[in-house]
Protein backbone atom coordinates (compact mmCIF):
# COMPACT_ATOMS: atom_id res chain seq x y z
CA UNK A 1 0.00 0.00 0.00
CA UNK A 2 1.46 3.34 -1.04
CA UNK A 3 1.51 6.19 1.46
CA UNK A 4 -0.33 9.34 0.51
CA UNK A 5 1.70 12.49 1.10
CA UNK A 6 -0.21 15.61 2.00
CA UNK A 7 1.70 18.86 1.83
CA UNK A 8 0.78 21.40 4.48
CA UNK A 9 2.41 24.80 4.44
CA UNK A 10 1.98 27.92 6.48
CA UNK A 11 0.56 29.88 3.54
CA UNK A 12 -2.29 27.38 3.24
CA UNK A 13 -2.87 27.50 6.99
CA UNK A 14 -2.92 31.32 6.96
CA UNK A 15 -5.47 31.33 4.14
CA UNK A 16 -7.64 28.85 6.04
CA UNK A 17 -7.54 30.99 9.20
CA UNK A 18 -8.31 34.14 7.21
CA UNK A 19 -11.37 32.55 5.61
CA UNK A 20 -12.65 31.09 8.87
CA UNK A 21 -12.06 34.24 10.92
CA UNK A 22 -13.72 36.53 8.38
CA UNK A 23 -16.76 34.22 8.32
CA UNK A 24 -16.99 34.82 12.07
CA UNK A 25 -16.72 38.58 11.77
CA UNK A 26 -13.02 39.04 12.53
CA UNK A 27 -10.63 40.84 10.19
CA UNK A 28 -7.11 39.62 11.01
CA UNK A 29 -4.06 41.40 9.70
CA UNK A 30 -1.37 39.67 7.66
CA UNK A 31 1.09 39.53 10.56
CA UNK A 32 -1.52 37.93 12.84
CA UNK A 33 -2.31 35.35 10.18
CA UNK A 34 1.37 34.51 9.74
CA UNK A 35 1.77 34.06 13.50
CA UNK A 36 -1.32 31.83 13.70
CA UNK A 37 -0.06 29.76 10.78
CA UNK A 38 3.40 29.35 12.34
CA UNK A 39 1.90 28.37 15.70
CA UNK A 40 -0.43 25.87 14.03
CA UNK A 41 2.40 24.37 11.98
CA UNK A 42 4.53 24.00 15.15
CA UNK A 43 1.59 22.38 16.93
CA UNK A 44 1.14 19.85 14.13
CA UNK A 45 4.87 19.07 14.24
CA UNK A 46 4.82 18.63 18.03
CA UNK A 47 1.87 16.25 17.80
CA UNK A 48 3.64 14.28 15.02
CA UNK A 49 0.74 14.93 12.67
CA UNK A 50 3.12 16.25 10.04
CA UNK A 51 6.80 15.66 9.34
CA UNK A 52 8.92 18.66 8.44
CA UNK A 53 11.62 16.49 6.84
CA UNK A 54 9.79 15.36 3.72
CA UNK A 55 12.07 14.12 0.92
CA UNK A 56 10.53 15.32 -2.33
CA UNK A 57 13.28 13.76 -4.46
CA UNK A 58 12.57 10.20 -3.32
CA UNK A 59 9.29 9.51 -5.11
CA UNK A 60 8.57 5.86 -5.94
Amino acid sequence: MKEIEVIIDTEEIAEFFYNELTKRGYVPGESELEELADITFDYLLNKCIIDEDVDFDNED
